[in-house]
């Protein structure tokens, strides 16, 4: 009975010194001389003590690799300060390494290691080609990782590389970015319109979420950039005499490839390609393909096109009511509110408000409501200053836009800036004997009450 105890206790020890080999595995065959080393480099680093630094580092790089993500961030700072003073082409070598190591390591942000390794060869002098291959892959593991400067030197690239023998990889390439951008964008607004709802009813926001608020709104105004940029790159591509024999060319091999018919229509649609009779072709066959709230949105335009704005308008409902994903049906609700905005300004506002229900962090919509404020100027106000305060009202309505959706801040200030040109000047404010800051209310069909500026 003893020595059955005795061998139970020896197997319990070994097993739990087993466990302990296996969690301090990553701190390689000398664990505590790792963790020491790694704790006098890293205080060094923050010291920007980079030289004395080096050894500690060099022996954790070698020796314990998994050890900590530090080892590759410190080393980074370390190598390239050997860049600035010393032997460029070792120093440029180690920085290579270490990149190398920390993806096989730390395999994680991967988009932005390869982008921020594109960098650093591009400032090093390395060839066009050696800075592509890494974007490339900076690409291929997260395009929404890049900066928005190097996604759009990687899509230039793209661009003139295959504009003339293979332009449906530019377009892939195009929407594969704008995919990936607007899936990022929409997690950082959900993480947003929580957070300021807390914050709209009183609650007090956590450090974590302030700062969270503040990071994203940077990250938010950086990646409403991209789509402008890139559109400016593939205008010369994406014309309506390239579009329309690619997509008949292709038609017949994709006309039941919900993706390729989703991203051509929208193509075809943003560049205003929808004359040629391939247009309504394609979106019936979306719609066959994929009877989806999407689709339907689209074919209820080909619906207008024919004349029938009704059964046009039940499509559009249709789809707003299948759909489930609240951002989406705020897409389609002011998808709704755009086709109502010549025929009725206030049907087109009352669907524009829905989208801000569904969405409440949704720029878009206070910008449309704000042009539809603006174009209302001469008819909602009966003498010059009162058509001037319809300008205010937009001016408001754009603002609002900047406050819950930083990706709109940009064409936000271009809206206020415009439309408080045409405001009430301090003149007509004085000779219309009226105070500024006082409410004023707007009639018409807006409605709305704003203040004297």
């Amino acid at each position: 009975m003893k020595s059955f105890t005795k061998l139970a206790i020896t197997l319990i020890l070994l097993i739990g010194l087993g466990n302990v080999y296996a969690q301090d595995n990553k701190y390689g065959a000398e664990p505590e001389k790792c963790t020491q080393n790694l704790s006098l480099f890293h205080e060094s680093v923050k010291a920007k003590n980079f030289d004395g630094a080096y050894d500690n580092w060099k022996w954790c790089f070698d020796n314990c690799p998994k050890a900590s993500l530090h080892i590759y961030t410190d080393g980074l700072k370390i190598a390239e300060n050997k860049y600035e003073k010393g032997d460029k082409a070792a120093a440029g070598k180690l920085i290579d390494e270490i990149y190398t190591q920390r993806i096989q390591y730390f395999p994680k942000k991967l988009g932005k290691v390869y982008s921020d390794w594109a960098i650093s060869l591009e400032e090093r002098g390395a060839t066009k080609d050696q800075v592509f291959e890494k974007l490339e892959a900076a690409f291929k593991a997260d395009p929404t990782g890049m900066s928005v400067k190097n996604l759009a030197k990687y899509f230039q690239e793209v661009t003139n590389r295959n504009k003339d023998s293979d332009v449906q990889k530019v377009f892939d390439t195009y929407d594969d970015v704008l995919d990936g951008v607007n899936n990022k964008m929409d997690k950082l607004n959900v993480e947003l319109d929580k957070i300021n709802a807390k914050d709209s009813l009183g609650k007090t926001l956590t450090k974590k979420e302030i700062r969270t608020r503040k990071n994203n709104g940077i990250n938010l105004r950086g990646l409403g950039q991209v789509e402008a940029i890139l559109d400016q790159i593939v205008g010369e591509v994406a014309t309506c005499d390239r579009l329309i024999p690619l997509y008949k060319k292709s038609f017949e091999a994709n006309k039941t490839d919900t993706k390729w018919l989703r991203r051509a229509v929208s193509r075809l649609f943003s560049k205003e390609c929808t004359e040629d009779a391939l247009y309504p072709k394609m979106v019936e066959a979306w719609v066959n393909a994929d009877p989806s709230p999407k689709a339907y949105i689209f074919y209820a335009g080909i619906l207008d096109d024919r004349g029938n704005s009704s059964k046009a308008l039940a499509y559009r409902n249709k789809a707003v009511d299948l759909e489930t994903d609240p951002y989406k049906k705020a897409e389609y609700l002011l998808r709704i509110a755009y086709t109502m905005r010549h025929r009725s300004k206030s049907s087109s506002r009352n669907y524009a408000r829905r989208a801000l229900k569904a969405r409440s962090s949704y720029g878009d919509a206070y910008l449309l409501i704000a042009n539809l404020y603006a174009s209302s100027a001469n008819s909602c106000g009966t003498d010059e200053f009162s058509k001037r305060m319809v300008y205010v009202a937009a001016a408001n309505m754009a603002a609002r836009a900047k406050k819950v959706d930083q990706s709109k801040a940009s064409t936000a200030n271009r809206y206020i800036k415009s439309y408080m040109a045409n405001a009430p000047s301090t003149k007509l404010i004085f000779q219309e004997g009226k105070q500024s800051g006082s409410p004023y209310k707007i009639g018409c069909w807006i409605g709305e009450t704003v203040r004297i500026p």
